[in-house]
């Protein structure tokens, strides 16, 4: 048989305040989906993929790098 705990009222006083009951705050640009700002679009594969990159002066490096892994 399963015994029944009682949660008193001090004991949800005591640890509504505690740090482990508060979700973390997640800062606003992590949630949108697909947040594209700033980014720059490098088309490869004939525009089948495009990869976007915040640092511009990095396409050709990322360009060898795609090169090298098609299969």
């Amino acid at each position: 048989m399963k015994t029944s705990r009682h949660i008193s009222t001090n004991d949800i006083l005591d640890n509504h305040l505690s740090v482990s009951n508060h979700p973390r705050r997640v800062p606003k640009n992590k949630t949108y989906t697909g947040n594209l700002t700033g980014k720059y679009p490098i088309i490869l594969n004939d525009g089948r993929t495009i990869i976007y990159v915040t640092d511009k002066s990095r396409e050709d490096e990322i360009r060898a790098k795609y090169a090298l892994k098609k299969f």
